[in-house]
Formats: C-alpha cells, structure tokens, sequence
C-alpha cells in the first residue's frame, strides 16, 4: 500500500513537472524565426532546478527529524537561525548585493545566482517557532513566559520583508499565529495582538502610493484599465481564455507581451489559458491531495515538534497556493505571491521541496521516536 510521505514525494513530483512544463511554454514567445531545440529546454536552466529541488527532497526524507530536534536544542541554534535571518534581510538594500526586480529590492546576488532572502526567511520562521513552540509547550497558553518572545520575532521578520514584500510578511505572519494557536497560545491572547498587526498592516499600505495603486485596481480595474488596472484585467481575461479545454499547451495568446509575470506569479493564468477548466481542477487537485497526505501524516506524529513543523509547512504551502489562486482570478488584490512548486523560482522550489521531505522523513521514522516528551500534547492537531 501507498505510505502518505510516498504520495507526497509524487504530488511534488507532479507538480514540479508541471512548473517545467508551464514556465517553459509560457517562455517561448519566440517565432518560426528563432526556434528553440527540444534539448535546450530539457537541459535548460528550469529543469535542472527542478531536478536539484527532487534531490533536495529525497535528502531531507532521510534525515533524521527526531535527533535534528535534540541536536538543535543541545546547540541552541534558533538564535543563530535569527541573527542570519534578519542580516539576510537587511543585506538586500546593500549597494551591489542587493538587486531590485520591478521596483522591490527582494534578491541578493551571489556569484552567478540570486536568491530571494524572504522565502529564506519564511520557511526558517516554520522552523525557528516548531523549535520554540514544541520546548516551552507547556507554558504557550501564558503571555508572558510563552507568546511574548515568539511574537515579537515574528512582528520584528515581518516589518523587515514588508517593506518590500507585503504579501510574503502577511503570509509569515499568519502561518505563525495558526502555528502557536496549535501549540496552545490562547485565542485571547492573539486576538489582543490582532488590533496593533491590523494598523501596522493598514499603515504598510497607505504609506505606499503603490501599494494604494493595487487595492484601488482590485476594487474597480476598469477605472484605470490601461493603467493601474491592466495587470488585473490581463489576468482575468487569461483565466476566461480558456475555456473548459484550454488553447491547447504552448498556444497562449496572452503570453505574448499582454500579461505581466506570466511565468511567475500569474502562470496560474496561463496554466487555465493553455489547459482550461481541466487543468485548473488538476492543479487544485495536486494540492488539495498534498494537504491531505500532509494531514495523514501529522496524525501518526506525536513529538511536539513533529506536529507543529508539519503544520507549518502543510499551512504554508496550502495558504500560499490558495492566496495566488484569488491575485489571479480577481478574488485578492495583487501581491507578487508564487504558485508553490509550479513559479518560476529556485528559491522556492529547493526550499519548499526539501521541507515536503521533512514531512516524508516524518513518515519513514520509527513512530518510538515520536513519544511525547511532555505531558501535554499539542491543541488542535488529531491525536
């Protein structure tokens, strides 16, 4: 019979070979003119990050989650794992380190690559609040002792990355509150901390003509639709495109110079042109499907540890998927959020594979390694 961390490994197999296919025929906008050879794209630069994103996977399934667990708090790595966060984070507005990419400065160069810090310090703030959550899980349910900490990290990663990228903080910030609801911080407690992180949020926008320009689109994108409304209009038009069958892949008509990010944060768009109906409720099928064996597993895990990591990935992944999903179709305003496993994007492939495995290793380990190490179990996961 199939295991749960077996489905996984194949659903992001999946959707990984979804993302070559899709990022590379959204590409090809070249004519009869410039052909491109059938090798090129094979041994392109998109397939050989899909290939590394695979074997990061695998490596991570056979890791030991249980003793990277007591390794990590015999060396007390979480502060570590901070100060390389937030200097991450800070080194994107170094003259010559950091790059701007459509007006945001979001990448760091290094060498002949880049890399985006922000899905860097998303994935390490799952880490760092499981690591946290899971040794002081006993007293999450106090302010003072358990919630005060974490939330101040997370206030203090995500005014770093939304003055850049609004969308990857407001992300952050939400998987972190539903991870420490889950270790037992209290609804009271968050709900109190709700009002501040609301004004911060709204003030994030108001102070940005841009950021205005966006919510103003995704209000009424027909009053500006050559303007701040275009990028909106483009996408829905792309989604309306096609059909219930698609144009037939490769045959997009908005990929040619109509559609902005077509291989990046709007490829949904061009996955429903290309593929219709069909290959939308594919997609969302690949999802839905890689939540469900996530949750399988969360329920043989019982090391506190365990649950709270994979929550955070599984919340992670799923949030992320679904907010891109709304940008695309008119439900959200833009955000220069990815489609996870399917965007262009190494950065996001690598670390978003390789913490799938980490949920794979989960299945693999002996259950003995995941007793309880305290009387309490984590709230909210099935036991």
């Amino acid at each position: 019979m199939l295991r749960a961390g077996h489905g996984l490994m194949l659903l992001t197999a999946g959707l990984l070979s979804i993302g070559v296919i899709m990022v590379n025929s959204a590409g090809l906008t070249v004519g009869a003119a410039e052909p491109v050879s059938l090798t090129g794209i094979l041994l392109g630069r998109t397939t050989l990050l899909a290939a590394l994103a695979m074997a990061m996977m695998l490596i991570a399934s056979r890791l030991p989650v249980d003793r990277l667990y007591r390794t990590a708090l015999s060396a007390d790595v979480v502060p570590w794992i901070v100060i390389g966060v937030v200097i991450l984070l800070l080194a994107v507005h170094l003259p010559g380190v950091g790059r701007e990419v459509n007006g945001a400065r979001r990448w760091l160069n290094l060498g002949p690559a880049s890399f985006q810090p922000s899905e860097v310090a998303k994935w390490s703030m799952v880490v760092v609040l499981a690591l946290y959550a899971a040794r002081h899980v006993a007293v999450m349910g106090q302010l003072n002792r358990g919630l005060i900490r974490p939330i101040a990290l997370v206030a203090l990663v995500c005014a770093l990355i939304a003055t850049e990228d609004l969308g990857t903080a407001v992300l952050i910030g939400v998987v972190s509150v539903c991870v420490l609801v889950a270790a037992g911080a209290r609804l009271a407690f968050v709900a109190l901390l709700a009002g501040p992180c609301m004004a911060g949020l709204a003030a994030a926008v108001m102070m940005s003509p841009y950021r205005i320009d966006r919510v103003r689109a995704f209000v009424d994108p027909w009053q500006d639709p050559q303007g701040i409304g275009y990028h909106v209009i483009q996408s829905m038009v792309t989604v309306a495109g096609g059909g219930v069958a698609g144009r037939g892949l490769g045959n997009s008509i908005q990929k040619f110079g109509y559609l902005p990010e077509d291989t990046t944060d709007f490829i949904f768009a061009i996955i429903s042109e290309e593929l219709g109906l069909i290959g939308v409720i594919v997609v969302v099928c690949l999802y839905a499907a890689m939540l469900l064996c996530g949750l399988s597993i969360l329920t043989r895990v019982e090391h506190p540890f365990g649950k709270l990591l994979g929550l955070g990935v599984l919340l992670t992944i799923g949030l992320q998927a679904l907010i891109n999903m709304m940008v695309v179709t008119g439900l959200a305003p833009t955000k220069g959020i990815a489609l996870p496993l399917i965007s262009a994007g190494g950065t996001g492939w690598i670390l978003t594979a390789f913490c799938v495995g980490l949920l794979v290793a989960m299945d693999k380990g002996d259950r003995s390694l995941y007793r309880r190490p305290v009387k309490r179990s984590v709230p909210f996961i099935p036991q």
